[in-house]
């Protein structure tokens, strides 16, 4: 089981290296992240990532990443 909390603050703490992703299962993004990692992009994204993780409702997020 995948815990939203978790994935939403790796997302804001760690999101510019695709760590959420990883967490979430979703390895490919995680590399696509940790290639673009250099870049400002992929911190952005995950920080926006992480708060919709983390305000998103529990059903929804477990319907979505812990099937």
């Amino acid at each position: 089981m995948k815990n939203k909390i978790v994935a939403g603050v790796l997302g804001i703490l760690l999101g510019n290296l695709g760590i959420h992703k990883f967490y979430l299962g979703n390895i490919g993004m995680g590399i696509v992240y940790l290639l673009f990692s250099w870049t400002v992009i992929p911190g952005i994204i995950g920080f926006i990532e992480g708060l919709i993780y983390l305000f998103q409702s529990d059903e929804d997020f477990d319907a979505k990443y812990n099937r």
